[in-house]
């Protein structure tokens, strides 16, 4: 099913600002990894959505249910990630002001707003629903197996110390930051490991199938 000119002209401008603005915001609000993380899932997620989904939308049928299973994963995975303190445990890695209450407004608020919405633009096959869901399935999707890799990493505050720690940063307080080294803990543990999966396999697996079926609609 194709879409208009304007239709795809206007998702495309929303899409590449998008992709400028959040990475830019991040840095300024909290510091070089979101620039990373985000930067990089929109430009990869961009790319997926511009050769596939832009000039013809896939089947509701098809992408609306990989959407939904791959956010329903993500919304347990966070649950996680706010029991064990994943944003202060960034920010004493990374040493950046990232605030329990800011992860609660993006991922807990911000977020479902945006899914739901997202959802009734792919059922009506909006090109801009796609760009997000392609975001979703490279970011929350794929990216999360950077869980695994956070315990090996030196935190950048205190690391030797197991102990929670309040501090100052970037003029931001930053309260009850978790020490999750695995060398100082000798527990290979950061916030949200155990679930990072839930997000990654639907995520992964709608990468694959939205690849051969648009495979499919261009023979």
């Amino acid at each position: 099913m194709q879409t208009s000119s304007i239709s795809r002209i206007f998702s495309l401008i929303i899409a590449l600002a998008f992709c400028i603005i959040m990475p830019v915001v991040g840095y300024l609000k909290i510091g070089l990894p979101p620039v990373v993380i985000i930067g990089s899932s929109a430009t990869v997620g961009f790319l997926f959505w511009y050769f596939t989904y832009l000039k013809n939308p896939t089947d509701p049928k098809i992408i609306l249910p990989l959407f939904l299973l791959t956010v329903a994963g993500l919304q347990i995975h966070i649950i996680e990630e706010y029991e064990t303190g994943f944003a202060p445990a960034m920010s004493r890695l990374f040493d950046i002001p990232w605030t329990e209450r800011s992860f609660l407004i993006v991922f807990s608020l911000v977020g479902p707003t945006i899914y739901t919405l997202t959802s009734l633009g792919l059922y009506y096959r909006v090109p801009l629903a796609g760009f997000i869901a392609w975001f979703i399935f490279i970011g929350p999707g794929v990216a999360e197996f950077t869980h695994y890799v956070f315990p090996l990493l030196t935190p950048s505050l205190e690391p030797g110390n197991v102990s929670n720690i309040t501090q100052t940063i970037h003029g931001v307080e930053v309260a009850d930051m978790p020490n999750y080294y695995y060398k100082t803990t000798g527990s290979y543990y950061f916030s949200g490991m155990w679930t990072a999966f839930l997000p990654m396999i639907p995520g992964i697996y709608s990468i694959y199938r939205l690849m051969k079926e648009h495979r499919l609609q261009t023979k």
